[in-house]
């Protein structure tokens, strides 16, 4: 078995073969890009660090936070998630799953709209490689 991410939305349930990932999305009113580092430890998902490509209404920096060429970086205080819910719809552009050096909208990953799940768990898969089933 191979350490890595599980997603789920609805019945459908994919397999990342990857311990650390980035989830990034557009905020649907200031078009501003936001960007979580996490790595994935036994059955917790750390958030390690984040990015805000800018900043806007409700979307100030938290306290700590260093811009660095108009981007916005901090390292989150947070404990660790037992998971990660996402709530898609087909009104709003979709997330990005970043790993092995490469951005994919998430519909790559697991084609659905609605509540999506991300674990930590093992799978058969080789490294960087998506096994849906």
């Amino acid at each position: 078995m191979t350490p890595g991410i599980c997603l789920a939305a609805g019945a459908l349930h994919a397999f990342v073969a990857t311990t650390s990932f980035t989830l990034a999305w557009t905020h649907s009113i200031e078009k501003i890009r936001w960007e979580e580092d996490y790595v994935a430890h036994g059955h917790e998902l750390t958030l390690e660090k984040a990015r805000i490509r800018g900043s806007g209404a409700g979307m100030e920096p938290p306290p700590g936070s260093i811009l660095r060429n108009g981007v916005w970086h901090y390292r989150p205080a947070r404990a660790p998630l037992a998971r990660i819910v996402l709530a898609r719809s087909d009104f709003t552009p979709d997330y990005d799953l970043c790993f092995d050096a490469r951005c994919r909208p998430m519909a790559e990953v697991i084609p659905a709209a609605g509540p999506t799940t991300i674990e930590a768990c093992e799978g058969r898969a080789r490294p960087g490689e998506v096994a849906r089933q």
